[in-house]
This record gives C-alpha cells, sequence and structure tokens, in this order.
C-alpha cells in the first residue's frame, strides 16, 4: 500500500521473547508492506521467499515513485502462520536487500500490536495485494 503518511505507536506485547519497546515512529510517501509468512513458506528456502517479496516491493515502490519501504508484520491475513524465527529471518534478509538496492526501509516493532494511523490516496495502485 502506499501512504501519503503513516505512524504507530506500539501498544500491547504479544510475544514474550521481544524486548519491552514504549515507541511511536511517523513514516511519509512510504509503501507500507502488510506481510503474512505462512507455514507453506517454510517449505521453501528463505533465500528464495525473500528474493520473491522483494522482487514485489521493488516493483510497487518503482509504480508508486517511492524510495521508503516500511515492512509490517500482520498476521491477521491467513490462518496459517510460519514459525516466528522464520518470519524474522525473512524481514531481516528482504530489509538489506532493499536497503542494498538504495531503499529507504524501517520495519515496525516484531511481536507487538501497534496503534496504526494511515492516511493512503484512492488510486488502483497505490493498493496492491500479491500472493508469493
Amino acid at each position: 500500500m502506499y501512504v501519503n503518511r503513516f505512524s504507530y505507536k506500539t501498544a500491547e506485547k504479544n510475544l514474550e521473547s521481544v524486548q519491552d519497546l514504549d515507541e511511536t515512529k511517523e513514516f511519509t510517501d512510504a509503501i507500507l508492506a502488510f506481510i503474512q509468512v505462512e507455514e507453506k513458506d517454510e517449505e521453501k528456502d528463505v533465500g528464495s521467499r525473500e528474493k520473491k517479496l522483494v522482487n514485489h516491493l521493488k516493483w510497487t515502490a518503482r509504480k508508486n515513485e517511492a524510495n521508503r519501504i516500511i515492512l509490517h508484520s500482520f498476521a491477521h491475513l491467513s490462518e496459517s502462520k510460519a514459525s516466528v524465527p522464520f518470519t524474522h529471518e525473512l524481514f531481516n534478509l528482504a530489509e538489506k536487500r532493499l536497503q542494498n538496492a538504495g531503499y529507504e526501509t524501517a520495519q515496525t516493532p516484531f511481536g507487538y500490536f501497534l496503534d496504526l494511523q494511515i492516511d493512503a490516496p484512492g488510486f488502483s495502485l497505490a493498493r496492491i495485494w500479491a500472493d508469493l
């Protein structure tokens, strides 16, 4: 999703293994990627999943003339969920590849429910969905 503005505030921790955070951040002119990593993704190697994800995000960023990409773990798009370590590794690898390609990146805090504010324009390429 292309966003004019996106902000979050940590609200509720849902993974005991992550550090305690009280964080608020805001971004403008960005691609906000709601990402659901599923159990079936673990049947393939993490590198192949990362490559498909990054290619799609780069395509979306180019179509929207955006250089900022935010990775947001959104484990609500399917009943199937990959393991926490696999998902976290995929996010970190994707972020590194995007940075190496010249994109400014961020990840929302992993293991938290967040209060979200989203300002997204209403044109067709602002909202792109893909099953990778």
